[in-house]
């Protein structure tokens, strides 16, 4: 049986779509890209070049939010993204102001995986089995999620973060650290994460610095970022300041348990 490829689809050149595959007529589908036997690619559906789209994945499905009146969206895959078995991406809601969902270049859906309406997922992202994320969660590059973690709504998880399987997550993790424990807390800067990314011992210092003063300076936050200014500016720096200072959802704290930095 062949699969079911609207007419009206744009469907890229050398692309494979597997027999009992579905995709309906408003979709875009980019160069190279492989779609899997029994994939269904809704209307809103964007996929990038040489993606990977294993089978019983569905992209595009409407939001299951009840604020959704119908409204037209998308939801967007970035090139070179791998989407494992059964994976769940939804579109986007006019509730968010941006009707639509995006999942970056470059980055592993692993199987089974939720993604909710409007979230925004960065490029080099690993999301490992069964972990799931409501609406409206923004994840920065290049950032790790264990198998089964749940993301709350609204939840921001910053770039370079490595967070433990199983983690529930109702707070926002801030930018380079490692995350564990229950509840969940913060455990550190992500040492061998950033180091097999390019960073620096310098880089690193300095962040460890910022996290010294955030997590271990007995501050509230707001005294920490104040403390945290008069640090020399750096890129690192900087991004840590402007996360910490635009979460509504407040930060995680620190574990009591978590290690000295500095090592």
């Amino acid at each position: 049986m062949n699969s079911n490829v609207h007419p009206e689809a744009k469907i890229g050149a050398n692309v494979t779509i597997e027999p009992f595959a579905t995709v309906h007529k408003d979709v875009i589908v980019g160069d190279g890209t492989w779609i899997g036997a029994n994939v269904v690619l809704m209307n809103g559906a964007r996929i990038g070049k040489n993606c990977k789209i294993y089978p019983g994945a569905v992209i595009g499905g409407e939001p299951q939010d009840l604020k959704f009146e119908g409204e037209y969206s998308t939801a967007e895959v970035g090139d070179n993204t791998v989407i494992r078995e059964y994976v769940t991406i939804n579109r986007g809601t006019a509730a968010s102001g941006k009707l639509r969902t995006v999942v970056g270049s470059n980055t592993l859906v692993m199987s089974y995986v939720h993604i909710a309406h409007d979230c925004c997922i960065g490029s080099n992202v690993i999301m490992a089995g069964y972990a799931g994320l409501a609406g409206e969660v923004e994840i920065g590059d290049w950032a790790i999620l264990g198998g089964g973690a749940l993301a709350h709504q609204f939840v921001r998880i910053g770039e370079h973060s490595m967070i433990s399987g199983g983690a529930k997550i109702g707070k926002d993790i801030p930018p380079y650290v490692l995350v564990g424990h229950e509840p969940l807390a913060y455990g550190g800067v992500n040492v061998i994460g950033l180091r097999r990314r390019g960073f620096t011992a310098e880089q690193m210092e300095k962040i460890h610095d910022v996290y010294r003063i955030l997590y271990q300076s007995k501050l509230n936050v707001t005294q920490a970022c104040e403390e945290i200014d008069k640090l020399p500016a750096c890129a690192e720096r900087d991004v840590i300041l402007s996360f910490v200072r635009s979460s509504k959802r407040g930060i995680i704290k620190a574990n009591s348990a978590a290690e000295v930095e500095g090592k």
